[in-house]
């Protein structure tokens, strides 16, 4: 067995929905990352063996394979393969998980894992407004027509008891610490401008300086007449794309890199699909005990925050210590594009973890289908 380990990671700004990166073809976009990772790390194309890449809504701009183009878009060699990967939410975070068991079974020495999301260009449920995608029998076991992640947010604040204030303080502070994170600097070392010519995005563009909990408060709930889950309190819909160099360690000390993290543990599970989000709390459970740690061996947690109601619930059931979740703020304050949210929540822990002297991190995050990953990382800097 190869040991797994985080060379490099690195994201674009996420621009907001049509905003700095809404013109910018997914593939594009996801080549500007591919390069930009080989570059600053030394490296000729040759080395990379596979690109493993997430992406969700995989039609129109984003069909046929966006790994595989996204090579070719790159100008890489032809001989430099690509896969794209749809676990829902999770996508690129899976994409990384396969490129550790890649790595650990040796079928990869060097391997690149992420993923993109343009929801300016392809909307969220564009696959869904083409056809039926549950069938005939999965509607006849839940005596339902669709499923609503909304729903299943809103079923999460009853069932846990989460107010609306709740929500819309743990939002405000999402965008708080996002704002404090990028003030600080927190990003620099990993985010990849983009720039179209014209103008240059270089920061996450969906941060709101000016909101309050009096805006927050303000606004109508979007799913139920009566309910507690808004705008404000869930993620936002974004554009971006994200990139982890993955190698063996023998392979990180053959071309001369120091990584940045090993990889630990991982697991995924299932759950009820139509509540939908609550699986992060048994993935958890999971990949703690799969890995021999307990809740407060955990230095830093990245759970997604698609709505507030999710990481709050998480927050109660596993007794995390409040101040280690989502210590730089989270998809609320900065955006969710989905197939890439694993790969930037992943770039995110893995630099926390390095910058701050921190050992171990560890990555959730709700996936539609009743589904979540949880990746545990140890920092090298330790």
């Amino acid at each position: 067995m190869q040991q797994p380990v985080i060379v490099d990671a690195v994201r674009t700004p996420i621009g907001r929905r049509k905003g700095s990166l809404a013109a910018v073809h997914p593939v594009d976009l996801s080549a500007h990352v591919l390069n930009s990772l080989v570059a600053r790390n030394g490296l000729e194309p040759e080395a990379i063996e596979d690109v493993i890449w997430g992406c969700v809504n995989q039609i129109s701009d984003q069909a046929a394979n966006v790994g595989r183009w996204a090579v070719l878009a790159a100008g890489w060699p032809e001989t430099i393969p690509g896969t794209t990967v749809d676990r829902a939410c999770g996508s690129s975070q899976q994409a990384v998980q396969f490129a550790f068991a890649g790595v650990a079974a040796g079928h990869y020495d060097v391997v690149i894992a992420g993923g993109v999301e343009s929801m300016s260009r392809v909307p969220l449920g564009a696959a869904r407004a083409m056809g039926e995608p549950y069938g005939p029998a999965v509607r006849a076991r839940y005596q339902r027509d669709s499923f609503s992640q909304g729903l299943g947010a809103e079923e999460i604040a009853r069932r846990w008891g989460l107010s609306r204030r709740q929500l819309d303080e743990f939002s405000l502070r999402s965008h708080q610490l996002s704002i404090a994170a990028t003030a600080a600097g927190a990003f620099d070392d990993q985010l990849i401008p983009y720039s179209d010519g014209e103008s240059t995005l270089r920061h996450d563009e969906g941060v709101r300086p000016d909101t309050s909990l009096e805006v927050l408060g303000g606004l109508r709930s979007a799913f139920t007449d009566d309910g507690v889950v808004t705008a404000g309190n869930a993620s936002q819909i974004s554009d971006g794309s994200a990139a982890l160099l993955i190698m063996s360690e023998e392979a990180a000390r053959r071309h001369g890199r120091t990584p940045l993290a090993r990889y630990h543990s991982g697991a995924v599970v299932g759950d009820d699909p139509v509540v939908m989000l609550t699986a992060p709390i048994p993935a958890t459970h999971r990949v703690l005990k799969r890995a021999g740690l307990g809740i407060d061996d955990i230095d830093a947690f990245e759970v997604n925050e698609a709505f507030a109601a999710v990481p709050l619930a998480w927050q109660v059931e596993t007794k995390a210590e409040f101040d280690r979740l989502n210590p730089l703020g989270g998809a609320i304050g900065v955006g969710h594009p989905l197939g890439a949210s694993g790969a930037i929540l992943m770039t995110r822990l893995v630099h926390h973890l390095r910058a701050n002297g921190l050992r171990y991190g560890l990555q959730t995050m709700c996936e539609a289908g009743g589904m979540a990953n949880a990746t545990i990382i140890e920092s090298v800097s330790v």
